[in-house]
Order: structure tokens, then sequence, then C-alpha cells
């Protein structure tokens, strides 16, 4: 399998992490030190989303290597 210029996890990966860190960011802003609690959900998804997006990557390169050993 070639790889491509473009990869889609690595996007998806960076994007979901911006946003997680400018939703934290807005949080503090708009609501002071009331947001710790809407903080931590918002860094537990972004842990979840970066496990998940490493879980699906290891899942396709494993997937590729069986392909490349069975040709």
């Amino acid at each position: 399998m070639a790889k491509t210029a473009f990869d889609t996890l690595r996007a998806l990966a960076i994007a979901s992490q911006a946003l997680g860190f400018i939703l934290i960011i807005t949080l503090e802003t708009v609501m002071g030190d009331a947001a710790r609690v809407w903080q931590g959900w918002t860094l537990a998804g972004m842990v979840v989303a970066a496990l998940w997006i490493a879980l699906v990557r290891l899942y396709r390169r494993n997937k590729a290597r069986k392909q490349r050993d069975m040709s």
C-alpha cells in the first residue's frame, strides 16, 4: 500500500487537539474558575480522541502489514 501525501488520521489528531485547547481557553475566559470541571471533561475527551486515533492507526498498519505479507 503506497503512502499518500495527506494523512487523514494525523489531520484529525491535530484538529481535535487544537479544538480541545481552544475550548479549554475559551471556557477559562468565559467562566473563570467555574470552568474547571468542564475543562477536565474537555481534556478527558481529548485523551479519548487521541487513544482512538492511535488504535485506528495501529489497526490500519497491522492490516496493511498482513496484506503485504500475503502477497
